[in-house]
């Protein structure tokens, strides 16, 4: 048992207290907490602070984490929850990622009161998104439509398509399922159509390495499946040296105890896309994240990313 209730650090976004709430609920049924349940502790970080520039001219996917592993190194908090889309491929020294849940819908959801589906908007529609990956795929798929910035929580995209600043957006199935949103869902986009981010759908528990007793009690919630798939996927973005500034899409399933992977990396305009794939045994899925980058940074040689559109 705990001397004290464990602390979980956590942005304060609807989606994220759901998932911090979740892992709050988890644990407190798999280790009998009842009687001192985990307590959430919120913080504002960096990346929520900037609402209207893009955030890859601040530093990219740290900004969502920062103040929350400061906090976690403090010893302030004990765990910290996060969107696994949202972490950095390399973390600060004496944290680690000590536990993954079971992954949610892995594809993104087409909303719009114009259209039922991307290839349907009308000639120059206005799409909003500040994704980088989903900006470069509308652009290959609809070359005619215009891109513009749509930053905030999901609460505040659904309430910019609403007062009709974009024709349509585009959001993560996941985040809208946990929030009870999924009637917002024009229609769903297949990976097919446009390969998902890496590790979108997956939450992940952050911790110090020192904690060896945060992570006897996140083993009853780990779910190792999910664990490879990310993991695979997370090797392919650390060996591209992805973040914000770069459009990489990744996809790791498995099947019959194999894992199937698939990669993909686009200049940001969307006019030129590489894709590689894998199988192989699941303990390879590192290896084949890995070796997949290799073969697209081949394809698309040093500068792809800066290339001028």
């Amino acid at each position: 048992m705990q001397s004290r209730p464990l602390k979980i650090g956590t942005r304060g976004s609807p989606l994220a207290l759901w998932q911090a709430r979740d892992v709050a609920a988890r644990l407190t049924a798999a280790h009998g907490l009842a009687e001192a349940p985990p307590e959430v502790c919120t913080y504002k970080t960096s990346g929520d602070k900037i609402q209207d520039q893009s955030l890859r001219d601040f530093g990219g996917k740290g900004l969502f984490t920062l103040e929350i592993e400061e906090a976690l190194l403090s010893g302030e908090i004990d765990l910290a929850v996060h969107s696994m889309k949202d972490m950095a491929t390399v973390l600060p020294d004496g944290l680690e990622i000590a536990c993954v849940l079971e992954r949610g819908d892995v594809r993104d959801a087409f909303l719009s009161q114009k259209a039922s589906r991307l290839a349907d908007l009308p000639q120059g529609a206005v799409v909003g998104t500040s994704s980088l990956r989903r900006q470069a795929q509308v652009r290959r798929l609809r070359p005619d439509v215009k891109i513009i910035e749509f930053r905030g929580n999901v609460e505040t995209r659904l309430r910019k398509l609403a007062d009709g600043l974009a024709d349509a957006t585009l959001l993560a199935v996941a985040g809208l399922n946990r929030l009870g949103k999924q009637d917002h869902i024009t229609s769903l986009v297949e990976p097919e159509e446009m390969l998902p981010a890496v590790a979108q759908g997956a939450i992940c528990i952050e911790t110090r390495c020192d904690n060896a007793s945060a992570r006897r009690l996140l083993k009853a919630i780990h779910h190792a499946e999910t664990a490879i798939r990310v993991g695979a996927e997370r090797a392919f973005l650390a060996e591209l040296d992805g973040s914000c500034r770069t459009p990489i899409a990744g996809l790791a399933v498995l099947k019959e105890g194999q894992l199937h992977f698939r990669g993909q990396i686009l200049t940001p305009g969307g006019t030129t896309a590489h894709e590689a794939g894998r199988a192989g045994p699941a303990s390879d899925g590192v290896a084949m994240g890995i070796g997949a980058a290799k073969e697209l940074l081949a394809a698309g040689g040093k500068d792809f990313f800066e290339e001028p559109e």
